[in-house]
């Protein structure tokens, strides 16, 4: 078999290569989720370094719901790749432009058409895309986590949802297609350089428009009101220059128990966005007769409460926590990290664009895929930015999450420098058991997969000896 494979031609050698990488990262994926569900499916006490900070109860519902991800995720995966798998052994591609280009020509599109055809193509691609992943996403939401009460939707709810994020994405990728690919078919010897400008500019625009005018279809945002939180964080970041000129809270609990914070915007105009759920004052999970996080029960009255429940179980964080998970987001600005990661996502950009200019006129890379007669602008963007620097995209991901955890330990010294320490170390604490962040993990999954350092080792840095 090898040596028939060594004998064949160049394009055969291409597809061939493409698999067996693709099944590689795969089996590299699901050894390493293996170790880390051994992790889930020993660790059945609380560890004694962790007795203080999380009670055997919480420990065990995150133990139970992260098996339960990883179960999850390792026949996910199994479909996922077998699925691609047989897309490129049975032509699917070839076979789907084939379809797209029947269905342009109903409308008087000719093969000349080159751009129209590409855009039924991605309509095509992405429903197919959609229709397979849906009963996936059902069983996440309404199974897992449903089982561990974080789902807050219902299935129209859902549905709806699922149809609404579709037609914006159909709104936004077809237009950008389309002017890429008109871009690149103009654009001459240096098209590369024109069409990284052109998705450095949309860029950009997304970033600014996405929290005013296109998250707010999903989701219902809404001023912070004014008082004391409003106050603190107003002076927090004026401490700091940072040119804050509006706080939201983001109605996050209509879909999920899961809590969150960021900030947008460039230059003078920046906004915070808060989760409801991180706000123990504001959820609407603490409100009396409202289901306790991770149960399926009514809250029980204060008295009894106190006698069963183990303490921290109030959803959110307080207003002393919030600030200081937000010295930690603002550490984050402060420090350049926002503005590194810009800059390194662009020369990464820039980089692959310089090299499909390179390769997009190799032939043999189409006849890979089962082009012989034509060679698309998009399938050849397709094949080379997702197949053919495969190996190049995983050796960067790994190397951002290194980046990655470096910045957060980072970000976490300068809410330390403010000040907030203690305030940060109980929110981080509170934080993990609203999501059931399970704190053991195998070195080497952690390694590979956590983008943010395991918990216990943000609480040893917040409370060791300060860096210089």
């Amino acid at each position: 078999m090898l040596q028939e494979i060594l004998a064949s031609p160049v394009e055969d050698k291409i597809f061939y290569a493409v698999l067996v990488f693709s099944w590689t990262v795969y089996i590299w994926e699901a050894y390493l989720a293996c170790r880390q569900r051994k992790i889930y499916r020993t660790t059945m006490h609380v560890p004694t370094e962790l007795g203080k900070i999380m009670d055997s109860e919480t420990f065990e519902k995150s133990r139970l719901y992260q098996l339960d991800k990883s179960n999850f995720g390792f026949w996910s995966g199994l479909y996922s790749e077998a699925e691609g798998t047989l897309i490129l052994l049975l032509g699917g591609i070839p076979f789907l432009w084939k379809v797209s280009g029947i269905l342009t020509a109903r409308f008087g599109f000719g093969p000349e058409y080159e751009i129209s055809q590409s855009l039924v193509f991605l309509m095509l691609a992405t429903l197919f895309s959609a229709f397979t992943g849906l009963p996936w996403s059902l069983y996440n939401t309404f199974v897992i986590e449903e089982k561990h009460g974080f789902n807050q939707q219902t299935v129209g709810f859902f549905l709806k949802d699922a149809l609404k994020k579709f037609a914006v994405t159909q709104c936004i990728l077809l237009p950008v297609t389309s002017l890429l690919l008109y871009i690149i078919k103009i654009g001459g010897d240096y098209f590369f350089i024109y069409a990284w400008l052109f998705t450095l500019i949309v860029s950009l625009i997304l970033v600014t428009i996405y929290a005013d005018y296109i998250a707010p279809l999903f989701d219902k945002f809404t001023p912070l009101p004014d008082g004391e939180l409003n106050s603190e964080i107003e002076s927090m970041a004026k401490s700091i220059c940072f040119p804050l000129t509006k706080i939201y809270v983001v109605e996050g609990s209509k879909r999920s128990s899961h809590s969150n914070a960021y900030f947008y915007g460039f230059f003078k105009n920046k906004r915070i966005v808060l989760f409801d759920t991180l706000l123990e004052d504001y959820s609407p999970l603490n409100k009396p007769g409202e289901k306790e996080p991770g149960t399926g029960e009514e809250n029980e009255a204060v008295g009894n409460e106190s006698k069963t429940k183990p303490k921290n179980k109030k959803q959110g964080c307080s207003n002393p926590e919030v600030l200081a998970v937000l010295g930690h987001e603002l550490g984050h600005w402060k420090l350049g990290h926002t503005v590194k990661n810009i800059v390194i996502s662009q020369m990464n950009s820039f980089l692959c664009f310089f090299l499909f200019a390179v390769l997009i006129g190799r032939k043999e890379l189409f006849m890979a895929f089962g082009f012989h007669d034509t060679q698309p602008t998009l399938i050849g963007l397709m094949i080379i930015f997702q197949f053919i620097f495969s190996p190049y995209n995983e050796l960067l991901s790994f190397c951002l999450t290194v980046l990655s955890r470096r910045f957060e330990f980072q970000a976490d010294a300068f809410a330390r420098s403010m000040g907030r320490s203690s305030e940060l170390y109980s929110a981080l604490i509170k934080l993990n058991k609203d999501n059931l962040g399970f704190p053991v993990a195998d070195w080497l999954f952690s390694m590979w997969h956590y983008s943010h350092p395991p918990l216990l080792e943000r609480l040893r840095a917040l409370t060791g000896p300060k860096q210089d």
